[in-house]
């Protein structure tokens, strides 16, 4: 009777001898699959075991990579990323250009007319995955959200830009090769429908419609992430990203990840992830739709429920419902969708800390403190990524849940921890929990610290009205004057919320005119003003007023906490004026 170690060997044999009787396409789509089904453990060894025989399988193991560092944003798992996808260029950029020895043709032996057409299909697949390496080595760079990684990002995305352009040219062409051939073969072979089927155009090398429509697909999926990833850019680098040779067009980056998303190739699933995470995470966050945080729901739902069949018990797709209930205001539904993502990514560490991380922040909106500083302390312990961050999350939700001895001592492990001295998400942690430390920090200053991030994440419209109302109320007993202009601030948001207008532009008023806190809350006068702006520019006849707010806020202030995302958030609102008004 075979041992353990002989029955492992041999059904590992019997895996590699199905994987070789199909495509390496259809090998790498499952692998996809697999990863999206839970089978995190399971895709990845798939990938890495043929990540040497063929260029698919190597980007598969390299998007996996890039997944778990854009989940997790640790310094780690990012370099093992930028390692990976450079690995996976070098083997296609190898000098065999022609038909390399992939799993498929090991055992399969073609005419001449279709080896032709595989070696085609082979060079442009190669150039694709080489250009999608490229715009993740860039999405890479402006995580780390500093000018020289702007700078760097730019230089790599050219080379992307390039490539996407001639392979979608070439792929356009074929195609159009392929239907005029297609079309004057159907009168000669009428007669023989089932040869027609498997006719390939002469014309077109060999390749087959089926082959083209795939890569099609695969390109399409690059070219968009590549136009979402330029939207992402500041608005004061714009310029020199125009000068790089390459405009940003959200609207078509859209469009292109929606027909990725419905073709045959691997990326089809990507590019549906890609459109949840824009309309949950990225279109709420960077206000893309003005001020409306609910844009783009509609089209999230909709993904969702197509997808559902294929995915019932996908994490992924659990925590991207999570995201959209939150976004309609269904707290506890999306808290219980996020519990279960967390349970189904048992053994996805990545998965289970932006599950943690949601929950943390939906307990927040609830004010339910102690939950949210239970997992953020959770988070603090075990992720790697800014724990400066995270210990600050906790200490103040500590501080809120009235255990201020607790919150204390977390606020001295921020000093601790304070590692990336040119983030700025660290900096604006590390500063906060210095100045709680040193005035002896309250309940009603913790609940203060709690609004204003939730404020600043874009998270206050998903908020219940009790609950703004109840944050109005503690807000409005804080009489420390360096806090008074961020007091209004916050109170002009919650009224905004609350559609109480008029008294939302009272308060921002309040909040742009203060000057005493402008030192230790220096974002607070051009966020008054691009807040004002926002609301002035809904009537007509205050649209003027709103749209000079806006650019005093940009071009009137410099140096403050997180500047380069009110920049977008007001680029964003002077380009949708643009399409209502014309300039």
């Amino acid at each position: 009777m075979a041992g353990p170690e002989e029955q492992q060997q041999q059904q590992q044999r019997v895996e590699e001898e199905r994987a070789e009787n199909i495509e390496d396409a259809e090998l790498a789509f499952q692998g996809i699959n697999m990863l999206l089904n839970n089978g995190f453990k399971e895709s990845d060894e798939l990938f890495r075991r043929y990540r040497t025989q063929s260029p698919l399988m190597s980007f598969g193991a390299s998007f996996v990579s890039f997944l778990n560092a854009m989940m997790t944003f640790e310094e780690e798992k990012m370099q093992m990323a930028c390692d990976d996808l450079r690995t996976t260029e070098k083997l296609c950029e190898s000098d065999n250009t022609g038909v390399i020895e992939t799993i498929r043709n090991k055992i399969k032996k073609s005419m001449d007319s279709q080896r032709s057409g595989m070696a085609v299909v082979d060079r442009l697949q190669r150039q694709i995955i080489v250009a999608d390496c490229q715009v993740y080595l860039a999405v890479l760079s402006f995580v780390k959200q500093e000018l020289s990684a702007y700078i760097k990002g730019g230089w790599i995305l050219r080379k992307a830009w390039k490539m996407y352009n001639k392979c979608y040219s070439d792929i356009s062409q074929l195609q159009e090769s392929c239907r005029r051939r297609s079309s004057s073969q159907q009168g000669e072979l009428a007669s023989d429908q089932a040869n027609h089927n498997t006719a390939v155009a002469e014309g077109s090398g060999g390749v087959t419609e089926e082959a083209l429509g795939r890569l099609k697909g695969s390109v399409s999926f690059g070219y968009g992430l590549f136009h979402l990833c330029i939207s992402m850019v500041p608005p004061h680098l714009l310029k020199i990203v125009n000068l790089l040779g390459f405009p940003g067009d959200r609207h078509q980056g859209l469009a292109s990840l929606a027909y990725a998303s419905e073709s045959k190739d691997m990326k089809a699933p990507l590019a549906t992830l890609a459109l949840l995470w824009y309309h949950t995470v990225v279109q709420p966050f960077f206000a893309l739709d003005g001020s409306d945080s609910r844009a783009g729901l509609m089209e999230a739902k909709a993904i969702l429920q197509k997808k559902a069949v294929i995915y019932p018990n996908s994490s992924l797709f659990i925590f991207f419902r999570g995201r959209v209930q939150r976004l309609e205001c269904q707290i506890n539904s999306a808290l219980a969708s996020f519990h279960d993502a967390l349970e189904f990514a048992s053994d996805q560490r990545e998965i289970q800390h932006v599950c943690l991380y949601e929950i943390g922040w939906c307990s927040m909106i609830e004010m339910n403190f102690e939950d949210a500083y239970k997992a953020f302390e959770r988070l603090k312990n075990e992720s790697r990524w800014s724990q400066c961050y995270y210990a600050y999350l906790t200490g103040v939700c500590q501080g809120a849940a009235g255990d201020l001895d607790g919150a204390k001592a977390i606020f001295k492990d921020v000093h601790k921890l304070f590692k990336r001295k040119n983030n700025q998400i660290e900096q604006f942690a590390f500063k906060r929990a210095e100045r709680l430390r040193k005035m002896s920090a309250t309940q009603e200053l913790c609940i203060l610290g709690v609004v204003e991030v939730l404020y600043l994440w874009k998270a206050l419209p998903n908020c219940s009205s009790s609950k703004l109302q109840l944050m109005s109320q503690v807000l409005q007993g804080l009489d420390d004057p360096s806090c008074q202009g961020l007091k209004h601030l916050l109170l002009g948001a919650i009224q905004k919320c609350l559609g109480n207008i008029k008294d939302a532009i009272q308060s921002y008023q309040m909040a742009a005119r203060d000057e005493l806190g402008r030192q230790t809350n220096s974002y607070v006068q051009p966020y008054s003003y691009y807040e004002l702006g926002c609301v002035l520019l809904a009537k007509p006849e205050t649209l003027s007023k709103g749209r000079s707010l806006l650019l005093q806020a940009k071009e009137n202030y410099a140096g403050y906490d997180f500047e380069n995302r009110l920049h977008v958030r007001i680029h964003s609102a002077l380009a949708s004026l643009k399409d209502v008004v014309p300039q």
